[in-house]
C-alpha cells in the first residue's frame, strides 16, 4: 500500500508541476467599430484565419497562438490606449493599425513594450521613417506607401489628364493629407498645379460649400485623400449638384461600402490599390475558405492574413517570439506570402511595392486596363 501511495503522490506532484499548454498572444488592432469599422474587419477576419491556420498546424515554437482584438476606432487616443493594453496582456506582436494616424503613435509604446508592429494597412511613410530615425527596428508593413501611391495617381493624371483643372481634397488625418500631399508633389512637378486644395473634417455630412468652390473653379479632377465615408457623400452630393469632375482616391475606398453609401454615383470612380491579392489564383483555394465562412476578403483582409504570417514564420526562423530576434529574421530573408513575396528594407517596408488604378462600377471596383 505505501508503495502506491508513494507513486500516487509522486504522480500528483509532477501533474501540479506541469504547466498548462503555453499560449503565444498576438494582436489585432484596428477600426472595429465606427465609420470604418469596415476596415477593421477586414484586419480581424484575416488575422483569424491565419492563426486558425498556425494553431492547426501546431502553433509556433511549439506554442498555440492566441489573438486578441483592439479596438481603436481609428483615433490617436483611442490607438495609445490599445498599445498600452496589448503591453499588459503580454503581446508579443500586433497586426496593425488601420490608420497611420494610430499606427504612428502606437510604435512608440510597442518598441518601449518589446512588441513586434506589422501594419497591413497603413500607408504615411512617417510611421516608418520616424521609427528608423528613432532607432525603431521593429515596425514593418505589407502594404506600400504613400509616396509611391501618390506618385501612381499623380502620373496616372499627367499621363492621361495633363490639361485637367485639380481639387486636392483631404480629411486632414495622417493618411489623407499625407497621400493627397504626396500626389500634389507628383502633379506639381510633373507641370500641373493644382486650382484648389481644401481640407475638410471626416465627420462632415454636407459638401455643398466645397463642391460651389469646386463648380466656380470648373474643375475636371477631384483628388480625395480620405476615406471612403466621406468620399461616398463628396461624390454623391457632387452628382446632385451638377457637378461631373471625375474622382479619383486612394486605397481607403477600398470597400463594398463605398458602393453602398454612394449608390450610382460611385461609377467611375477611380482610386488606387495594390495589385489585388485575391484576385491571384495561387490564392484562389485561401480565399473559398473565407467566402465559405461567408466573408468576401476584400481590401486589406489578405495584408492582415499575410503580416500574421510573415510573423510566424519568421519567430520560427529566429526560434524566438523576442522581437528584436523576429525582426532581424524578417529583415534576413524573403516570405512568400499571399500578397506577393515580402522583402523588407532597413526601415521595415516593403520592397518594390506596386500600386494599380482601379475603376469603381456597379459596386465594385476592377483594374483599368493598362
Amino acid at each position: 500500500m505505501r508503495n502506491i501511495y508513494g507513486v500516487l503522490a509522486v504522480s500528483a506532484i509532477a501533474l501540479m508541476a506541469s504547466p498548462a499548454f503555453a499560449q503565444t498572444k498576438i494582436g489585432s488592432a484596428g477600426p472595429m467599430t465606427g465609420q470604418y469599422a469596415a476596415f477593421g474587419e477586414q484586419l480581424k477576419r484575416g488575422a483569424e484565419m491565419a492563426v486558425a491556420e498556425i494553431n492547426a498546424t501546431g502553433g509556433v515554437n511549439g506554442s498555440k497562438v492566441e489573438l486578441i482584438i483592439g479596438d481603436d476606432a481609428c483615433d490617436p487616443k483611442q490607438a495609445t490606449a490599445v498599445a498600452n493594453k496589448m503591453v499588459s496582456d503580454k503581446v508579443v506582436f500586433v497586426a496593425g493599425h488601420f490608420c497611420s494616424g494610430s499606427s504612428i503613435p502606437a510604435s512608440d509604446i510597442y518598441k518601449e513594450g518589446k512588441i513586434l508592429q506589422i501594419t497591413p494597412a497603413s500607408t504615411n511613410p512617417k510611421l516608418t521613417d520616424d521609427a528608423a530615425a528613432k532607432g525603431n527596428a521593429t515596425v514593418f508593413r505589407t502594404c506600400g506607401r504613400d509616396d509611391v501611391q501618390g506618385l501612381t495617381v499623380g502620373n496616372y493624371i499627367l499621363k492621361n489628364k495633363k490639361n485637367a483643372k485639380v481639387a486636392i481634397l483631404h480629411d486632414k488625418s495622417a493618411y489623407g493629407k499625407g497621400v493627397a500631399d504626396e500626389t500634389k508633389k507628383a502633379l506639381n512637378k510633373g507641370g500641373l498645379r493644382e486650382v484648389m486644395y481644401e481640407a475638410y473634417n471626416d465627420t462632415d455630412k454636407d459638401f455643398t460649400a466645397i463642391i460651389n468652390k469646386m463648380k466656380q473653379a470648373k474643375v475636371d479632377i477631384i483628388v480625395l485623400g480620405g476615406y471612403h465615408t466621406a468620399g461616398a457623400l463628396i461624390i454623391k452630393q457632387s452628382r446632385e449638384q451638377g457637378l461631373a469632375a471625375q474622382m479619383m482616391g486612394f486605397d481607403a475606398l477600398e470597400t463594398a461600402e463605398f458602393a453602398q453609401l454612394g449608390g450610382a454615383a460611385t461609377d467611375g470612380v477611380l482610386m488606387s490599390f495594390p495589385p489585388k491579392a485575391e484576385d491571384d489564383p495561387k490564392n484562389a483555394a485561401l480565399v473559398k475558405k473565407f467566402r465559405d465562412a461567408k466573408y468576401n476578403p476584400e481590401g486589406y483582409t489578405l495584408f492582415s492574413y499575410a503580416a500574421v504570417k510573415a510573423w510566424a514564420d519568421a519567430a520560427k526562423k529566429a526560434k524566438s517570439t523576442d522581437a528584436a530576434a523576429v525582426a532581424a529574421a524578417l529583415r534576413s530573408g524573403k516570405y512568400d506570402s499571399a500578397v506577393g513575396v515580402l522583402e523588407f528594407d532597413k526601415k521595415g517596408d516593403v520592397k518594390d511595392a506596386v500600386y494599380d488604378i482601379y475603376v469603381w462600377k456597379d459596386g465594385k471596383s476592377s483594374p483599368m486596363k493598362k
